[in-house]
């Protein structure tokens, strides 16, 4: 697994570490059951304080893409990434919400475009 943190980016270390794990299980290079370092053994690695790996571990950890089992250690969950599903469950709602307030779908799909784009709806 080939992680790297840019320091002079404005994304917080912990934060490019769960996107570049996630981005490693999108792409097929850590699959599911694959074991991942401890958490001091790749903030050694990546020069990063343990509580910064360790909290993207917790994120991760949270989002399902991870799961620690025990002092087995720390693998690529079998659902790995639900950013996906997740996604699709928020524009469900979302889509929903607005069709409660009466809002037909070509008005929700200009919305969504606006949003998109940073346009702004009149």
């Amino acid at each position: 697994m080939r992680i790297a943190i840019d320091p002079n980016s404005t994304v917080p270390p912990f934060d490019q570490l769960r996107l570049q794990i996630i981005a490693h299980v999108r792409s097929g290079d850590l699959i599911a059951g694959t074991k991942i370092p401890t958490v001091r053994a790749l903030a050694a690695e990546i020069g990063l304080a343990p509580n910064t790996v360790a909290k993207a571990y917790r994120e991760l950890s949270e989002s399902g893409v991870i799961e620690t089992k025990g002092k087995r250690g720390t693998f690529i969950a079998s659902a790995g990434d639900t950013t996906a599903t997740r996604a699709q469950q928020r524009a469900t709602e979302y889509v929903g919400g607005l069709r409660a307030l009466g809002i037909p779908d070509d008005a929700i799909l200009g919305y969504v475009r606006a949003a998109l784009t940073g346009a702004r709806v009149d």
